[in-house]
């Protein structure tokens, strides 16, 4: 009995959790160590991730800052803006320009008969082609009473081609007639008029396009009634009356004369639009000069640009000493590349540039104590009021020929700069059929017809029967040429000439895919019996001696430098003269440290390396630390138990002396 009782009262106060904690806390030092270099790698790649924003953002301004049109952009500011508006693009040449404005173009209005109902069905619903032609209404005087015309000898078509539709049993009322012409969107706008007469109504129709080459004919194939209606040609049977002429625009540009059809115009100034609003017989200006705001504002971006980069990586790389503290990525050998190679492109001038312009401190842009760039804003502005033309180069990608119908057009990334010397073989033509023999210009039911293959597209035409000159002849074949929907819809165009009375049909496109095919019933009539056909051919020739490929007149070397021959002479055409600008520079040079092997991928793929070399490390350690912590528990459980033992061992000796002790 005093045995059972010692060992249930037994306890040896050993904390077997609080040793082996203590212990296991000792046994995680590495891990510690490990969480610390961890921790101190992601702060870095949280840092490197701040610097590719921050060359993102700069790339970002440096591709909007690349292009020359940032600095060349003109203003066109007229002296009255409420009698025109103006916009100039950077081929405009700056001066001053008096115009005056006699008139405003506007568009034909045309009203037919009145009718008693507007859904009544008009005719017996035989089916009808209408015709709608544009063109010039030659000659004549339009009476103010009965508003049509008197002496017309002839309406020229403009050549933009006629449009049909059909009239029907189905839509043979004047609403029916309107809703076919508005649907077909072929340049016309029909509505009806209720006038409040005993026929009050009324089918209006308005050309869509202004100008006096816009002026309508209307021919009608089918049933009388809707001829009688709507048939109208103002050389012969006027069916309508016109409510509305339709003018060019009229006016004085340094006291030369001009007539255009529409009254927005951007061929008469080079490079300007001018958009007319009121007749004025008082000169007004308007004055083409560089917008020197655009200018200083690109500048200004160009340098804050610069600063914004310059300002994280000094940031995220300097040594504060009034704090006493480092940056994290101070002395890092990454961010003083970055910094050693912006500075080193800054300040090495722009090679092969056009102007007198090459360098930054032309235009006020210098380095500051701090490392950032400074702007002089007074030389700046000097700059651009001797040498605007000249700072796109300093900036932008930019090319020049020597010869004016050699045109720089682009360049790709693999191209460098340098004077390439330009050499042509061969011109660029356009495809053409010409005539062996003057056209018949009697085209009856029976020569009208033509198939026509433009660039390797057909079509098929019907040329309206009637007497012509071979002008009108040649102007009537090139408006149903391309009126065809099949070229229209393919952007596909021809021009048709005539040279004593031969005709000559070439498409406006170049190179070896232009080219015009004519067959057909009114081929011989028209081009005589063996017409030459001849296909167009492409550009050829060297770019800085190096080979060339040709696309129409599209010259290109094997690097990307993109060229326009416009004609002239085969032989040595000059240099093309291409530099690129600090902008553009450094936009590619963002791209190289951006991209997936740059400078900075490169970096951070190391850091993310040696994390997950970290965490391989103390996954390691974990597993270990497993098994000697197993180890601990089991040693000091044994431990635990020994002592308690001993313990009751302690306690039955004790309780047998004393009883001993008693005896």
């Amino acid at each position: 009995m005093a045995t059972a009782a010692t060992s249930a009262t037994s306890s040896t106060n050993l904390d077997v959790n609080s040793i082996v904690s203590q212990l296991m806390a000792v046994e995680r030092q590495p891990i510690n160590k490990l969480n610390v270099k961890e921790a101190s790698y992601q702060t870095k790649l949280s840092a490197y991730g701040s610097i590719k924003g921050a060359v993102a953002g700069f790339q970002t301004a440096m591709q909007s800052l690349s292009s020359a049109s940032r600095f060349t952009k003109l203003d066109a500011i007229p002296s009255d803006d409420t009698i025109l508006s103006a916009t100039a693009s950077s081929i405009a040449v700056a001066g001053t320009y008096s115009l005056e404005v006699t008139s405003l173009a506007q568009a034909q209005k045309l009203v037919a008969a009145g009718q008693s109902s507007s859904t009544a069905a008009i005719g017996n619903g035989t089916t009808t082609t209408l015709t709608f032609d544009f063109g010039t209404i030659n000659n004549g005087t339009l009476d103010p009473i009965t508003k049509k015309y008197t002496g017309v000898t002839s309406f020229g078509s403009n050549g933009n081609g006629t449009k049909s539709i059909t009239i029907d049993s189905n839509n043979n009322s004047l609403q029916s007639i309107r809703d076919a012409i508005n649907a077909a969107k072929m340049g016309v706008t029909a509505t009806i008029i209720n006038d409040g007469g005993a026929s009050p109504y009324r089918l209006a129709l308005s050309s869509d396009n202004i100008g006096v080459s816009n002026s309508l004919k209307i021919s009608v194939s089918g049933d009388a009634a809707v001829a009688n209606l709507l048939a109208h040609d103002p050389a012969a049977t006027q069916n309508l009356s016109e409510d509305v002429t339709a003018k060019n625009s009229d006016f004085k540009v340094n006291g030369v004369s001009v007539s255009k059809a529409s009254n927005s115009v951007s061929d008469v100034i080079q490079g300007v639009t001018l958009n007319l609003k009121k007749i004025t017989t008082t000169p007004t200006a308007v004055t083409v000069a560089h917008d020197n705001a655009s200018v200083s504002n690109s500048v200004s971006a160009f340098v804050k640009a610069y600063n914004d980069l310059s300002k994280t990586l000094k940031d995220i790389s300097a040594y504060n000493p009034a704090t006493k503290q480092a940056a994290i990525l101070q002395g890092d050998s990454t961010v003083r590349s970055l910094q050693s190679q912006l500075r080193n492109m800054l300040g090495s001038p722009v090679t092969w540039a056009s102007g007198a312009l090459a360098t930054l401190s032309q235009i006020g842009i210098s380095f500051q104590k701090d490392g950032s760039l400074g702007l002089d804003n007074a030389k700046l502005n000097s700059a651009i009021a001797n040498n605007v033309s000249d700072i796109a180069s300093l900036f932008a990608a930019v090319g020049k020929g020597t010869d004016s119908l050699v045109s720089y057009n682009s360049v790709t990334s693999n191209s460098k700069a340098g004077s390439y010397a330009v050499n042509v073989s061969q011109i660029a033509t356009q495809g053409n059929t010409v005539g062996n023999s003057a056209a018949n210009t009697t085209i009856t039911n029976t020569n009208n017809t033509l198939d026509i293959i433009v660039n390797g597209v057909s079509a098929s035409i019907t040329l309206n029967a009637g007497v012509y000159t071979a002008q009108t002849l040649a102007t009537e074949l090139q408006a149903k040429i391309n009126g065809a929907n099949t070229f229209s819809k393919a952007g596909i165009t021809v021009a048709v000439t005539q040279n004593s009375g031969v005709l000559s049909v070439a498409s406006s496109s170049y190179g070896s895919c232009s080219s015009v095919a004519i067959s057909g019933a009114g081929v011989s009539d028209l081009l005589g019996a063996t017409p030459t056909q001849t296909a167009g051919v492409n550009v050829e020739g060297s770019i800085g001696g190096g080979t060339c490929t040709g696309s129409g007149q599209i010259l290109c070397d094997l690097h990307g430098l993109n060229v326009t021959i416009n004609g002239g002479a085969v032989g040595d055409r000059g240099n093309v003269n291409y530099s690129n600008g600090y902008a553009f520079s450094l936009d590619k040079w963002a791209s190289t440290v951006l991209t997936t092997d740059g400078t900075l991928a490169s970096r951070t793929d190391g850091i993310n390396n040696s994390v997950k070399d970290i965490g391989n490390r103390r996954a390691a350690i974990e597993t270990r630390l497993l098994g000697i912590e197993k180890r601990y528990r089991a040693q000091f459980s044994s431990l635990d138990m020994m002592l308690s033992n001993m313990n009751q061992t302690s306690n039955y000796l004790t309780q047998q002396l004393a009883q001993i002790a008693k005896l």
